[in-house]
């Protein structure tokens, strides 16, 4: 009886400091995250909360609106209502576009799913915003039966041209074969020869402006199946329209065309002739954008300009000019440059016409590429115009300038199509270095796991079993990845300077066309580790449904003995799949772009040496998912499966055959449960709780899983070594030694309390010895009052 109460008094003990602990380590976790969340709520610098509106952006110190608002703050419409028109319903319509019926055509008609009519919304002489009457089309005229149809088109342009317009005003549902089509057919309508209207010219600008409404992707295969040239045939014959327009212009979302008319005289010289394009309340061209100035004597960017060009002409032979500006270069495909984001590489076109045919000009020009300030810097660019010869981008005749206004200058010998090709280097914000909990989580599992592989393997002979192979793999994994972690985790990109990387890049010296909008510095080394800890990481995950498998071979389906060669079995399921999933993710993306270094960001991010997180639209076909997370869920829920079976069935499972005093503590089962747990890796679910949208509750958890599976390898070490009797005899002989030493150096009086290596020695003592019951790792003999002698033979295999 007097055992039996110190036992109950031992356990209430424990009870309560294991319940003061947790209430004690709540409140400080709990007090750390409400510090965290209050220092990270700052507004951010130059940020107006809540300044544009209508879904306006702040960037780079202005409101940038949506299509249908402008003004400062986005709030002035730019948009017509709703309307309806002879049976037609027509959406809201931003100005300057045409806006598609909701009545589409028949299933059963060549043009299902396109709109039966189309409706200009537009703006007057006076600035009012009106409607135009809508245009029907023809469900059964398709792009390909136009195209056919342009042989003679001087009688028919306008009706060609406004049924382009309509079977392109869905940009999303135009295909390759469409842009291709589409393209030929505005290409003749511009073609001086046929003869075409002035509308339908002008209704074929707004055609060309919606098809660079179109996805990259879609031109880039429209081009590589194209034997003609239709793209360079539309450029050139835009470039002719622009010479003829008088003095008139023509502007659309994304295009602008404007002409000069000059009156050539015997005056020896050179006139200037200024093309401005200003920044707008949006990405989009308004005829307000624009700005012509004769008699110019230079560029004179202000902070508003977006992009200016200036012909040197000459006064004696000169006719006319004619700008062309494009809003984006999807129409010029070029095979050097390969852009990868949405930035806009805006392109001008400046043509003369001479009464010679000897065309004397230069050009001088000024971009301001347009970008977010604080996510992107400018790494390199250059001046560019294209090579009708080549169908490419060439810097021929044309030189940067240096200047410290915040433009980029350009100056060319010639006059055609004009670009400045810029690159951009993404601000990547690195983590600080790993936190303190992190850190100190880390060492104690690290220590924990080389002490329990060392014992596991020094004690083999004393404990009479072999190496628990299950246990020293996973403990090995564990061991790697934890190193890894800390000595690796970190990008050493993050110490790099601006100033390092983009030296002369942008200097007058660098005339490298770039290949692609996005620059990356590659890191080899970093990508190598996110391979490692991939690895590392999804061996630990793999070892333990390993050993959750041979748990519930032994304990439930009572499999003994294993079958032979299991070990090596196990050993190549355990190393050999996590290196065949990592080596088939790393092959497939390096085989993909291995020749640009972007394939190491498709595998790992750049802020620290892990694997990508894609954004939510590519979160499906990303390797993050298909390599690690599906895995570690299969894994993870079978193991949750097992270890509920295991506990339900051995673990807590009562025998009515014993007495009360011989019974299975509480204590035992719950420490016999965490053993198997922790094995298990079932805290590693928080993972998948922190991805809630709740922000509170994501650090909470955050926090939790950090202190949880940072401390994995100390949970392995206290459960799985300190507890055995083996430990606890050796420690109790150094705590006796010790002591003996101590008393013999200083006398201790007897009414003293111990010191403290005494009272350890006493906690130890109190430990569950080797002849009690229940014990998860070594192996003990079947007694007629023991009930779970299954559990001990099982984790004596592990």
């Amino acid at each position: 009886m007097a055992s039996c109460r110190i036992s109950n008094v031992r356990e209430l003990v424990a009870i309560v400091c294991g319940l003061l602990t947790a209430i004690i380590l709540g409140l400080g976790i709990w007090r750390t995250v409400v510090r965290i969340q209050r220092g990270n709520w700052v507004p951010i610098p130059g940020l107006p909360y809540g300044f544009c509106k209508n879904g306006g952006t702040w960037q780079n110190g202005r409101c940038i609106c949506p299509e249908e608002w402008k003004g400062l703050r986005c709030t002035i419409t730019n948009f017509c209502e709703n309307s309806t028109y002879e049976g037609f319903t027509f959406a809201r319509i931003p100005v300057g576009r045409y806006g598609p019926s909701l009545q589409t055509c028949e299933k059963n008609t060549p043009n299902a799913g396109f709109p039966k009519a189309t409706r200009l919304c537009n703006l007057t002489m006076f600035g009012e915003i009106e409607l135009q009457n809508a245009t029907m089309g023809n469900c059964s005229e398709t792009l390909k039966s136009l195209e056919d149809q342009i042989v003679d088109i001087s009688n028919k342009s306008g009706n060609i041209s406004s049924a382009a317009q309509i079977l392109t005003s869905d940009a999303n549902k135009l295909t390759a074969e469409n842009i291709s089509s589409a393209t030929m057919v505005v290409a003749q309508i511009f073609n001086s020869s046929q003869n075409a209207t002035p509308e339908a010219k002008e209704v074929a600008v707004t055609t060309v402006s919606q098809l660079l409404d179109a996805s990259e992707d879609v031109f880039q295969r429209a081009a590589a199946v194209d034997k003609n040239n239709i793209f360079g045939m539309l450029i050139q014959n835009m470039e002719n329209y622009s010479l003829s327009l008088d003095n008139g212009s023509v502007v659309v979302p994304n295009i602008a065309v404007q002409s000069v008319k000059l009156s050539p005289n015997n005056t020896v010289g050179f006139e200037g002739i200024r093309f401005s394009v200003g920044k707008g309340a949006s990405d989009f061209l308004t005829p307000s954008s624009t700005q012509i100035d004769s008699n110019a004597n230079g560029l004179n960017p202000e902070g508003q300009t977006e992009l200016q060009i200036l012909l040197n002409i000459s006064k004696a032979d000169t006719t006319a000019c004619g700008f062309v500006m494009f809003q984006n270069n999807k129409l010029f495909q070029s095979k050097i440059f390969r852009p990868r984001s949405n930035f806009n590489q805006r392109v001008i076109s400046g043509s003369i016409e001479t009464s010679d045919s000897e065309k004397r000009a230069s050009v001088e020009m000024v971009f301001n590429p347009k970008h977010n300030q604080k996510q992107f810097d400018l790494h390199s660019y250059a001046c560019v115009f294209w090579n009708v010869t080549k169908e490419d981008w060439s810097t021929v005749g044309c030189f940067k300038e240096r200047r410290t206004d915040g433009f980029l200058h350009c100056h060319c010998n010639h006059t055609t199509n004009f670009a400045v090709l810029v690159s951009f280097r993404k601000i990547y914000k690195y983590p600080a270095s790993l936190d303190v909990l992190s850190t100190v989580g880390c060492a104690l599992s690290i220590a924990g796991l080389a002490l329990t592989i060392i014992f596991q393997i020094v004690t083999r002979k004393v404990r009479k079993t072999s190496v628990t192979w299950v246990l020293v793999s996973l403990c090995t994994s564990m061991l790697i990845f934890n190193l890894l972690f800390v000595l690796g985790i970190e990008n050493s990109n993050k110490n790099l300077k601006m100033s390092d990387i983009n030296t002369n890049n942008t200097g007058t010296d660098n005339d490298e066309i770039p290949t692609t909008d996005i620059v990356n510095t590659p890191n080899p080394m970093c990508t190598v580790m996110a391979a490692l800890l991939h690895y590392f990481l999804l061996a630990t995950f793999t070892w333990t449904g390993l050993s959750a498998a041979q748990l519930y071979f032994l304990l439930i389906r009572t499999m003994k003995p294993l079958p032979p060669h299991f070990i090596l079995f196990i050993s190549v399921i355990g190393w050999g799949v996590p290196a065949v999933v990592v080596s088939l993710t790393v092959g497939i993306l390096y085989s993909q772009n291995g020749s640009n270094s972007q394939w190491e960001l498709d595998y790992r991010q750049e802020e620290i040496c892990w694997l990508a997180v894609p954004e939510s639209n590519g979160f499906i076909t990303s390797p993050f998912l298909w390599s690690f997370i599906i895995p570690v869920a299969i894994i993870l829920i079978s193991n949750v499966v097992i270890f509920v079976i295991i506990t339900v069935k051995v673990l807590w499972k009562n025998n009515q055959n014993l007495t009360s005093t011989k019974k299975v503590s509480s204590i035992k089962k719950i420490l016999s449960t965490l053993s198997i747990a922790v094995i298990f890796g079932i805290t590693w679910i928080l993972a998948f709780l922190m991805l809630v949208d709740n922000d509170d509750i994501r650090i909470i958890l955050s926090y939790i899983f950090c202190l949880f599976n940072t401390t994995q390898g100390l949970q392995i070490f206290i459960l799985y070594t300190v507890r055995t009797g083996i430990f606890q005899r050796e420690a109790s002989k150094v705590m006796k030694s010790l002591s003996s030493s101590a008393e013999r150096v200083k006398s201790v009086p007897l009414f003293r309390k111990p010191k403290l290596r005494v009272r350890m020695y006493n906690m130890i003592r109190s430990f569950p010895t080797p002849k009690e019951h229940f014990r998860l790792l070594e192996p003990s003999v079947v007694t007629e009052e023991m009930t779970l002698s299954e559990s001990d033979q099982a984790n004596s295999s592990i």
